[in-house]
């Protein structure tokens, strides 16, 4: 069988399938070239039979060319994080145990000393693009595992999330539907591709829909800016943490830059936030200098996308829309019956796009099932005039504090709204009376020093009291992981564990 991914490229050849650092590229040439990578890595055989192949390669034609090539072979992707140092990089060859690693020249020093440990062999990008004969390559069905993505260890140890070919089409043909994807359309690239967001949302979706995907190297606020003061580009997608980039570069620009970029912005046809909570303040100032209304959607690793606003129609502040196209989407509660409408409960997903296993851990992947097919998220959400608002992950986000449930990311909302407040993070720190003790880490503008005692009377007027943060500091930052994700096991850490008054 041929997958239809490829089978589409095929009748597309001259169209513009990627722009990148490297040149401008077909989809006839992607064919070409990700047929050599597929052939060398074959090396004779029929069939990888889903090996594992690693690569450390850096956004742009390489990486894209690598990935399919991989696929084509009949191989299992892995794909590397560049920001990840030696020790990250030993925990993924670990645990997944790939036959080979593709390493870019410019990387190949990251990896090849934990690759040598391994006794796995390093293939380069150049040797493997190289032009050639391009063998019989192995059909593939539906089923074959595709690619395997590791979960942001934003609450453990990062787990590897195997999907199939099948998996990768319903996510990308439930997108193309709900955001009117063409062969018109142009999408910046700027996010790392070892997360869904960029590899699934931007990269796969353009490719399968025939558009052009555009990759920069690294994300600079001003070069993004002036990329899209071009006009050209239809759609963009990024993190709260982006936006929140963008608007301080605007913020310093000259009155006739911040005209050109907003008019820039405005061209685009949709921009869509994710991976994290989109803050109301962001969303309210990007609309006020760009006129676009950001799009908020919920995915994660396991399920690719299941919610998002609409297109067309009123997109909610803090509400991340309805089920998307052949995804049910259901609310339940601690016993996994379904909850009454207005009250709060996991999500659980069902559909074609969700995962097909945790990389050699049955027993969870048994465990993350409940009946019936039924992927339970972690997650909290309520449903609200039909829409539903996420009231965080249940493990670091909703804290019990004195026998009340609360959610951190309304603390959150509510910290943001005080002028100075530039960025929060709401934990629940062990404590013997409380059960959690809510604390609060804040970054704070630098030209407005911040009260402490003054935001928490903010905060009591308009949260109940148990909600108030009993502790707040102030940071310089917050950490954050590759896709801007507060990793907040590491907040906790900033908080003096013994119990306060």
């Amino acid at each position: 069988m041929k997958l239809p991914l490829f089978e589409r490229a095929a009748g597309i050849r001259e169209r513009t399938a990627i722009v990148a650092p490297e040149g401008v590229f077909n989809f006839g040439e992607l064919l070409d070239a990700s047929g050599w990578v597929a052939t060398r890595l074959l090396a004779g055989r029929d069939d990888l039979d889903s090996e594992r192949i690693c690569y450390l390669v850096p956004p742009g034609w390489h990486h894209v060319a690598v990935q399919w090539g991989i696929w084509r072979s009949g191989g299992l992707a892995v794909p590397l994080a560049t920001s990840h140092p030696a020790a990250e990089l030993a925990y993924v060859l670990d645990d997944a145990s790939p036959e080979a690693v593709v390493a870019h020249p410019d990387l190949i020093d990251r990896v090849s000393g934990v690759a040598a440990e391994r006794q796995l062999p390093v293939l380069q990008t150049p040797a493997l693009l190289a032009e050639g004969p391009t063998g019989v390559l192995p059909d593939l069905a539906a089923d074959r595992s595709a690619m395997m993505l590791y979960t942001s260890g934003t609450t453990g140890r990062p787990k590897g999330v195997v999907v199939t070919h099948g998996n990768l089409q319903a996510q990308v043909s439930s997108l193309s539907d709900a955001w009117g994807w063409s062969e018109h359309d142009h999408i910046l690239l700027h996010l790392p591709l070892h997360h869904v967001h960029g590899i699934t949302n931007i990269l796969t979706s353009a490719l399968w829909n025939g558009a052009t995907c555009e990759i920069l190297s690294r994300f600079n606020a001003v070069d993004v800016w002036e990329r899209l003061s071009r006009g050209d580009c239809t759609l963009y997608m990024a993190v709260p943490t982006v936006y929140r980039r963008l608007l301080e570069a605007w913020q310093r620009a000259d009155p006739a830059t911040r005209e050109a970029w907003s008019a820039g912005a405005l061209a685009c046809r949709l921009m869509v936030s994710g991976s994290a909570a989109l803050p109301v303040p962001t969303l309210e100032r990007w609309q006020e200098i760009t006129g676009q209304r950001l799009l908020e959607r919920y995915g994660m690793t396991e399920i690719g996308m299941a919610l998002s606003n609409p297109l067309n129609g009123e997109r909610r502040a803090g509400h991340v829309g309805q089920p998307l196209p052949g995804i049910d989407v259901r609310l339940v509660d601690e016993a996994g019956r379904p909850v009454a409408a207005g009250a709060e409960g996991e999500i659980q997903v069902r559909g074609p796009t969700v995962f097909s296993t945790y990389w050699r851990r049955e027993q969870e992947t048994q465990d993350a099932f409940a009946e019936e097919d039924w992927f339970n998220t972690g997650d909290q959400a309520v449903v609200e005039d039909g829409a539903y608002r996420i009231l965080g992950r249940a493990s670091v986000d909703i804290l019990k504090t004195g026998g009340e449930k609360i959610s951190a990311l309304e603390i959150e909302d509510v910290l943001r709204s005080y002028t100075g407040v530039v960025d929060c993070a709401v934990v629940g720190v062990p404590d013997a009376d409380w059960g959690d003790r809510v604390c609060a880490a804040v970054v704070c503008e630098a030209s407005h020093p911040l009260d402490v005692d003054a935001l928490r009377g903010f905060a009591r007027e308009r949260l109940a009291p148990y909600k108030v943060p009993k502790q707040i500091i102030l940071v310089d930052a917050l950490p954050r992981n590759a896709m801007g994700k507060v990793t907040k096991p590491t907040v906790v850490e900033l908080f003096d564990l013994r119990d306060v008054d």
